[in-house]
């Protein structure tokens, strides 16, 4: 997307803080966003804020959220606590209880913010009922994405709305000698994809075990039908290459239809797009496979946490990149090229948006009114950091072990978690 520099300074003009003439704001945000398309995101929001009069700077951090929190951590006890960072999900909350980040409330009243986000993400940005957030975007997580190409070789006319459908689907892709799931094996990949398969199998399950990290339930009947499920799908539907592959190279199996499906989140848009491929022409999406019948939402969200700050500039800084963050225009340009949908629920996607992010932002309402709307373990919006971890260590070690037992990794994964308590 191409966005000059003219429309961008125009997003000023939506009357920020007065105070700003006895301060000049800047900001230095810490995030882990150092490469391809995220990147390229972290520097549309610099430049918008460099265009709106803001010095900016970055600071970013390679690899996984822990590396990012190393950091935050060691800036905290230096005494230099970052303007702005990239968090989400329990550590919001966590960073919020030692009493160190920025209200922003007169800010959020002033703009409506309440008003216009997703409700699920309320609580994330408000953990004690102050705005101490702002989110940039909502992630769906439980997407199905088919070769075009590659369906039609299989005699697959479309996307499987079932899991047993979907094991049917599977059994024609392998009899026309196709890999019919293409993946790559890391605890977040394998995380992503397990998830999927849990929610969509049994939704109330997920909310106990993945939600509110109920080890009981990690031990129930049902999760062992879930790794079984996924044991299936690891054994016969994907390929002995998994370990090795990467992402590039596993997206590459849908547009060069060798592989007929993928599951993964909707920043898949993106990645395809910077392909040149096109829905429905190249590939298809829908949501990923469901026993119960209705619209479902696994969500991620990535959001700014602001820490209280000294310098006056700063300060001023946080209240603008606060502002153009939940902008209509940031969350317009941000994710249509990014394949999320914006954390506001007033953005028209009629224009400008990807087929598959209008049914998303569709399904998205659909899952709020009727309850089925959660938050992704696996993408750490729900339990801490720790559990998480436990979580998904025993989920990647049961797809790269053959010989473990959908029971023996129930009950690992409960064990897992039981001693981080």
């Amino acid at each position: 997307m191409r966005t000059t520099k003219a429309a961008l300074a125009g997003i000023v003009a939506c009357g920020l803080m007065t105070s700003a003439a006895q301060a000049e704001p800047k900001t230095n945000m810490l995030h882990q966003w150092d490469s391809g398309s995220d990147a390229a995101a972290i520097a549309k929001l610099g430049e918008m804020f460099t265009a709106a009069g803001g010095k900016w700077e970055q600071t970013s951090i390679s690899g996984h959220t822990a590396n990012t929190l190393a950091k935050l951590r060691a800036d905290v006890v230096a005494g230099d606590a970052p303007p702005a960072v990239q968090l989400k999900g329990p550590e919001i909350a966590e960073w919020n209880a030692t009493g160190m980040t920025a209200n922003l409330d007169e800010l959020a009243n002033k703009e409506g913010w309440d008003k216009v986000v997703a409700p699920e993400l309320l609580p994330v940005m408000k953990p004690t009922g102050n705005w101490v957030a702002a989110p940039m975007n909502i992630h769906r997580i439980n997407w199905i994405w088919g070769s075009t190409k590659a369906m039609e070789k299989a005699g697959i006319k479309e996307l499987p709305k079932t899991w047993a459908e979907f094991n049917a689907d599977c059994d024609k892709a392998v009899a026309a000698k196709l890999i019919c799931l293409a993946h790559f094996s890391q605890d977040w990949t394998d995380s992503t994809t397990f998830e999927v398969v849990l929610y969509g199998m049994d939704e109330p399950l997920f909310k106990k075990a993945f939600v509110e990290g109920d080890t009981a339930a990690m031990r129930s009947d049902g999760m062992v039908k879930a790794f079984e499920q996924f044991r299936l799908m690891v054994s016969k539907y994907m390929d002995p290459a998994i370990a090795g592959r990467d992402y590039q190279t596993a997206t590459d199996m849908i547009a060069k239809n060798q592989a007929v499906f993928m599951i993964m989140g909707d920043w898949q848009i993106g990645i395809f797009g910077a392909a040149g491929l096109k829905s429905p022409e190249d590939y298809r999406c829908a949501q990923a496979p469901t026993d119960w019948g209705k619209p479902g939402f696994i969500l991620n969200s990535d959001s700014v946490v602001f820490f209280k700050q000294k310098d006056p500039d700063y300060v001023e800084g946080q209240k603008l990149l606060a502002h153009l963050i939940l902008s209509p225009q940031f969350q317009t340009i941000f994710n249509q090229a990014k394949g999320s949908i914006p954390a506001r629920l007033d953005i028209d996607l009629s224009k400008g948006f990807n087929p598959c992010q209008q049914l998303s932002q569709k399904d998205l309402q659909a899952s709020i009114a009727d309850g089925m709307l959660v938050r992704s373990m696996a993408h750490n919006m729900t339990v801490l950091q720790k559990y998480r971890g436990a979580m998904m260590e025993v989920i990647t070690t049961f797809v790269n072990t053959p010989g473990m037992s959908a029971k023996d990794a129930a009950n690992a994964m409960a064990d897992a978690v039981e001693a981080q308590k």
